[in-house]
């Protein structure tokens, strides 16, 4: 048996007991610096820090500055507004209005004293201003992002919407002239075979109702807001074709709806005294009756 000298002993015998005296001291903390501002005090700026994120507002926009239009008729709005995209709109205008014209020369024929579909009549009056507003809109949008509102010329339509040997104006030819009209300046891309336009049979049922050729326009303008939509989609105009879904589109499906149903609903009643009844819908439509 081996014996420790005493004094490794006590060394041994101490060492545990400094140990743990040294473990129970407090910890004395040094205080942190704090910044005397909302800066740093040193290293990078702070617009810096976010993430390697770098933004720097006063910089960036001396290039925004760089690029407002000296000449007073040109416009400080537009941004991001291609050429193409102001073109369009302007055109869609002259679309809406023409239409609105030849919706308003159908309720001046109806009006009169000697045809009196007074529904009918009411009917393509408020078409007409509903398109009416619908261009009014479009210019707005127009001013809003920094276009020009061009006018362009409007077609004169026809007025007369009778014929001396078909009698009833609902099955007349005038809606064959006028869909004709609409095709030969450009607004219709073929003649409506409902309108009897490639037909040479001169029977008044061929001609189709003045409801067909009311389908026919909102067809029409729904065609060429799904063009004024491609423009936009082109140039990446994101605004422009939320703006078309939003506020024109979705309306005109539901517009090419109802004139859906009011063309087989007079497909159905017939001529005569059903057209009578049609149009007695029409007059009292909203009145709550």
């Amino acid at each position: 048996m081996l014996l420790r000298p005493p004094s490794a002993i006590s060394a041994s015998s101490e060492a545990p007991s400094s140990l743990w005296s040294c473990s129970a001291k407090p910890s004395k903390r040094t205080p942190r610096s704090r910044p005397t501002s909302l800066g740093m005090a040193s290293g990078p700026p702070a617009s810096r820090v976010l993430a390697g994120v770098v933004f720097e507002p006063f910089e960036e926009v001396k290039k925004e500055i760089a690029l407002f239009p000296s000449a007073p008729d040109q416009s400080l709005a537009r941004q991001k507004y291609a050429d193409n995209c102001e073109a369009a709109i302007n055109e869609q205008i002259n679309v809406e209005y023409n239409v609105s014209y030849a919706y308003h020369a159908m309720f001046g024929y109806f009006d009169r004293d000697n045809v009196a579909l007074k529904g009918l009549a009411k009917f393509f009056n408020e078409s007409s201003e509903q398109e009416r507003e619908h261009a009014e809109k479009l210019m707005k949008y127009q001013n809003k992002r920094g276009g020009k509102v061009k006018l362009q010329s409007i077609l004169m339509p026809l007025n007369e919407f009778d014929h001396a040997e078909k009698g009833d104006a609902l099955y007349g030819e005038c809606f064959v002239n006028l869909g004709l009209w609409l095709y030969l300046h450009g607004h219709l891309q073929k003649p409506a075979r409902s309108c009897g336009l490639d037909e040479q049979s001169n029977d008044a049922s061929s001609c189709g109702l003045a409801m067909e050729l009311a389908l026919s326009l909102e067809k029409l303008v729904n065609e060429k807001l799904l063009n004024l939509h491609g423009v936009a989609t082109r140039h990446d105009d994101v605004e422009m074709t939320s703006y078309i879904e939003h506020e024109f589109l979705r309306e005109q499906v539901k517009a090419i709806k109802k004139m859906a149903e009011y063309v087989a609903q007079l497909r159905r009643v017939g001529q005569g005294h059903g057209v009578w009844h049609f149009d007695q819908m029409l007059l009292h439509e909203g009145d709550g009756a």
